[in-house]
């Protein structure tokens, strides 16, 4: 009887399945841009009272959680204002993170 122990091939098996060049980053590209929504439109009201909450948060020194829209996707973040680029347009928090003002969505503050 033939006794000797068995000897894995490890990742060298599952090479067929990844045999297609390029394959999986074609899926996460093609997933990223199917999970894309358009810009929330706001309406008169919700632009004012995120600006009083902007104004608050800067003159305050108050740590705010921002969610805003870009390149397709809602994000948020965490910080105090740091600055107001008021040509620009341009938040910039305390995490050094730009953020342009008309791409901000909602304000919530963090006590």
């Amino acid at each position: 009887m033939y006794n000797e122990p068995y000897v894995d091939r490890g990742i060298i098996k599952w090479a067929p399945f990844d045999a297609l060049v390029g394959y999986h980053s074609m899926l996460k590209e093609l997933k990223y841009r199917l999970g894309k929504k358009d810009r929330p439109s706001l309406s008169d009201d919700q632009y004012e009272e995120l600006n009083r909450k902007i104004q608050l948060a800067y003159h305050q020194n108050f740590e705010i959680e921002v969610e805003f829209y870009r390149d397709g996707y809602l994000k948020t973040t965490f910080g105090k204002i740091r600055k107001m680029d008021w040509v620009q347009k341009l938040i910039i928090l305390s995490s050094f993170e730009k953020i342009n003002a008309e791409d901000i969505v909602q304000i919530d503050f963090t006590f």
